[in-house]
């Protein structure tokens, strides 16, 4: 240790941080269609932008993380392909962010968006909210 380094404490990043950095950055991808909350009546649920951190669940240690992101992908893309491109922005963006290693990134695929049907029921959602 260098005159200049000093121990002044640690730095602990929450779960819950990782979880949405990681969901951000999965729904920044071309061809996903949101998060999943799980199986509801085995049909996946979509969470909306608010919910990003409940589809991801994740391990945080000292140094390293670990990512499990379920998501609802849009129809007609190539699920590897899109599946490939959220591991890699995902990855990117809590190294970057967090500096913590990345050490696994996994993509659980619970279902596919046919088009404009879960949208059109948030936005008739939140228009009976304020009359």
């Amino acid at each position: 240790m260098t005159n200049n380094e000093q121990d002044v404490g640690t730095v602990r990043i929450a779960n819950e941080v990782v979880g949405i950095i990681a969901g951000l950055a999965a729904t920044e991808v071309e061809g996903v269609a949101g998060m999943s909350g799980g199986l509801a009546g085995g049909i996946a649920e979509m969470l909306g932008k608010k919910n990003l951190s409940k589809g991801v669940k994740v391990e945080v240690g000292e140094k390293e993380a670990a990512i499990d992101l379920y998501v609802i992908m849009e129809y007609g893309v190539k699920i590897p392909d899109v599946a490939w491109q959220i591991q890699d922005n995902v990855r990117q963006a809590i190294e970057d962010m967090t500096g913590l290693a990345v050490v696994e990134v996994n993509v659980h695929v619970q279902g596919v968006n046919f088009g404009n049907e879960v949208e059109e029921e948030e936005e008739e959602a939140e228009e009976t909210r304020v009359r």
